[in-house]
C-alpha cells in the first residue's frame, strides 16, 4: 500500500502517510528544499551530527517545526548507532536532541511513546525510516533501519517495545515504511546477503557476484513477521538515490550530504 503524498507547507515540502494523519497521528518525511543549510547551500538539511553549522540547522529545524505547529524545542531525537535498542520516551527526556546532538537519547535508534504533542524526530539519507502508530493504545514509534539495524530487527523490536510500554498489539498498529534506497541503486555484497538470508526474496544476485538488496520489502517482511496485518503497512515506494533532487541520498552524493528529518507525533 502506498498512500505517501508530497505537499509543501509554508514553503516546506515534504511526504506524509494520509493513513496517518487521518487517525491523528501527524507525520512528516521532510525534503531537501529551501533550507539554509552551509553544508548543501539551499538544503534543509536537519540533522546536526553531519558537519553543518549547527545555527542553521536549528534555524532549518525551527522552520519544519512551524510548518504543523510544533515546537522545535520538543524534537525527541537518538544517536542512531545502527544497532536494535528502543528507547521509551517519557516527560523527562521530552527535546533530548533538539539542539545538541551530545544531548541527543544514547545508544539508540528507536523511539516509542504515547505523549501528545511529542514529536520523535530521526534523520536519514538513505537508511530506511518506519513510523508506527497504534490508534487503539495512542501510541507512536519511529525506527532507523539501516542495513545493520534491519539484520539485527529494529523495525520487530519497536514493536516489541510498544507492546511491553503501552499494550499495544501488532494486529491494530499501522506502519510506515518511508523513502529510503531503492533494490534499484542498493549493491551489496556477501556479508550483507548471509545476514539477511532468512528473507532471501528481498536480495536479487549480479554476475560480478554480488547483490541487490530491498531493504524496504525486507523490512516488510520482518513488520509481517512481527504480527502487523498487511494492509496495514505502508510503503512510499521512493528511492532516495533515484530521487535525489528531493531526497537527501549518502550513496549518491559520497557521504557529503544533509540528512532528511522524519517525524511522527500525536495530535
Amino acid at each position: 500500500m502506498n498512500g505517501f503524498v508530497l505537499q509543501n507547507n509554508k514553503n516546506i515540502w515534504y511526504g506524509s502517510f494520509a493513513a496517518f494523519d487521518a487517525l491523528g497521528f501527524g507525520n512528516a518525511f521532510s525534503c531537501r528544499l529551501h533550507g539554509e543549510s552551509a553544508l548543501i547551500s539551499g538544503g534543509l538539511n536537519l540533522a546536526l551530527h553531519v558537519g553543518d553549522e549547527a545555527g542553521l540547522v536549528l534555524k532549518n529545524r525551527r522552520a519544519y517545526a512551524a510548518a504543523f505547529g510544533l515546537d522545535a524545542g520538543k524534537f525527541t531525537c537518538c544517536e542512531q548507532v545502527h544497532g536494535s535498542n528502543v528507547a521509551v520516551v517519557v516527560e523527562a527526556l521530552a527535546g533530548k536532541g533538539a539542539e545538541a546532538y551530545s544531548d541527543a537519547v544514547k545508544n539508540t535508534d528507536a523511539l516509542v511513546t504515547n505523549l501528545p504533542q511529542l514529536p520523535l524526530m530521526l534523520f536519514f539519507a538513505d537508511c530506511v525510516p518506519v513510523i508506527f502508530a497504534d490508534p487503539v493504545s495512542g501510541s507512536i514509534g519511529l525506527a532507523h533501519a539501516g542495513w545493520r539495524g534491519t539484520v539485527a530487527g529494529i523495525a520487530a523490536s519497536t514493536v516489541t517495545k510498544m507492546q511491553e510500554a503501552f499494550g499495544a498489539k501488532p494486529e491494530n498498529i499501522l506502519a510506515g515504511i518511508g523513502p529510503s534506497i531503492g533494490q534499484c541503486c542498493y549493491e551489496v555484497d556477501d556479508k550483507v546477503f548471509e545476514a539477511g538470508k532468512k528473507y532471501a526474496g528481498c536480495f536479487t544476485a549480479k554476475e560480478n557476484g554480488r547483490y541487490m538488496a530491498d531493504l524496504q520489502a525486507w523490512n516488510r517482511l520482518a513488520l509481517l513477521d512481527a504480527g502487523l496485518l498487511p494492509q496495514n503497512i505502508y510503503n512510499a515506494g521512493i528511492c532516495t538515490q533515484c530521487s535525489k533532487e528531493l531526497f537527501f541520498s549518502y550513496r549518491a552524493e559520497n557521504g557529503k550530504t544533509g540528512r532528511m528529518g522524519v517525524t511522527i507525533w500525536k495530535k
